[in-house]
């Protein structure tokens, strides 16, 4: 049965009903939750930083525990060994993705690893040089796009081309991008857009786009920041060149931590392909002949520079052990449903508080629903922390609600409508 097909309501009782009927609510006990006033918050920013598993901790202490004991034999010798540490999460992380285990390596950051991809797939000449993102991409990719650009001599505002949504709507449209890309045509040299929209949550169509850009000859890469962990990604089978996201938001692996990257097979075992190289991506079995000259690793470890951070990688593998347990296919019918849920919620407090509030999240969606706040401002949201929602604003006046499967329940959505309707209520 669709979400949307089911007659819901906006009762204590049916939020539990829907509760026990939960396949993942045992998984809701797995993570630690902040408290407002000695009470467990209703957690809605895993869009921003996810709550910490409990196993987390042990993963974190048995490296504590082999550099204690075992200092630097703790290499080779520990029980996860930390030489090859980050190989360990190549294969659940590829279930994650829709890719295959080769073409997934984690390290650095987020837009460290943008930059050092873009040594790779971004190659402007005098006839393709320009990029095309999103409009109002988040700062971060503007920054990179922006410093890209002028370390090439090429001048961003010429160079760097954006998508823009229609005048009056909150999001962008398939076709107005596929126009974009063919407009451009051969003067595209790259598309990179981030395959979750981090302001209105909007899901990008990305096989459609990566077919387009393909198709104009660009390279064609995914910041998937708000995307991994969250929606459906076959990047694969899609042939998207490269993607990187980070493993703080849905994926709950703690603040600012490890970035994971994905390059098509196509790229691999190659020695002709650009990139900044380093020590930790020529080939293991000769890495410690210390030999002069780079021979790259066969798989997207290539591009590692340096070794494994294990004490970042280990609460990432704690969240992975997690992910492969449950699997992406009822996270995703959890997340419909629930998503679903807060809507009609919404819907519903909105009808008792006339009309206050606008969903400017598109069908296209995933775990997030961001809710304009006509008449209403800063005080609503500092009311809702108060009252133990734990919510995220953005300019001009937009709340960011996403309910992460893992960890969120029904009752929370029922709760949070009382709280919001009470707060709109006070303030009025």
């Amino acid at each position: 049965m669709n979400a949307t097909d089911i007659n819901f309501e906006n009762s204590l009782s049916f939020a539990r009903q829907l509760d026990a009927a939960d396949p993942l609510r045992a998984y809701r006990e797995e993570f630690y939750f902040p408290k407002v006033q000695d009470k467990q918050v209703i957690y809605f920013t895993g869009n921003s930083l996810g709550l910490q598993p409990k196993r987390t901790q042990q993963f974190v202490d048995d490296i504590m525990q082999d550099w204690r004991e075992l200092a630097v034999e703790g290499h080779f010798y520990s029980n996860k060994p930390w030489w090859d540490y980050h190989e360990r999460l190549a294969q659940p992380l590829a279930k994650v993705v829709g890719a295959q285990a080769r073409e997934i390596t984690v390290m650095n950051t987020l837009t460290v690893n943008l930059h050092l991809l873009m040594v790779s797939f971004y190659r402007p000449d005098q006839k393709r040089y320009k990029i095309l993102c999103e409009e109002k991409a988040f700062p971060s990719d503007q920054y990179m796009f922006q410093s890209q650009l002028r370390f090439h001599g090429l001048d961003p505002d010429e160079a760097l081309v954006e998508v823009k949504k229609r005048e009056g709507e909150h999001y962008w449209r398939t076709e107005d991008v596929i126009s974009k890309i063919e407009e451009l045509g051969d003067s595209l040299a790259l598309v990179l857009i981030g395959g979750v929209n981090y302001y209105n949550g909007q899901v990008f169509e990305m096989e459609a786009i990566t077919a387009a850009g393909k198709k104009a000859g660009a390279f064609v890469g995914w910041d998937l920041a708000h995307a991994v962990g969250n929606v459906d990604l076959r990047l694969h089978d899609w042939g998207a060149d490269f993607a990187s996201w980070c493993s703080y938001k849905y994926m709950n692996s703690g603040p600012g931590n490890a970035s994971g990257i994905y390059v098509n097979e196509q790229y691999l075992d190659r020695k002709d392909i650009p990139r900044f190289e380093g020590w930790w991506g020529t080939k293991k079995e000769s890495r410690f002949l210390m030999k002069p000259t780079f021979e790259p690793m066969a798989t997207a470890d290539a591009w590692q520079i340096s070794n494994a951070p294990v004490l970042a990688l280990a609460p990432y593998l704690a969240s992975l052990e997690i992910f492969e347990e449950v699997g992406m296919k009822a996270i995703i019918e959890k997340r419909n449903k629930i998503v679903a849920y807060l809507e009609y919620i919404l819907h519903e407090i909105d009808k008792q508080v006339a009309s206050r509030f606008e969903i400017i999240t598109p069908e296209a969606r995933g775990c997030q629903l961001s809710v304009f706040l006509h008449g209403e401002g800063r005080p609503l949201f500092d009311y809702l922390m108060k009252a133990g929602v734990i919510v995220d604003w953005r300019e001009p006046n937009v709340i960011r609600l996403a309910p992460a499967p893992l960890y969120c329940s029904y009752e929370d959505m029922f709760q949070f409508g009382q709280i919001l309707k009470a707060g709109i209520e006070r303030n009025s």
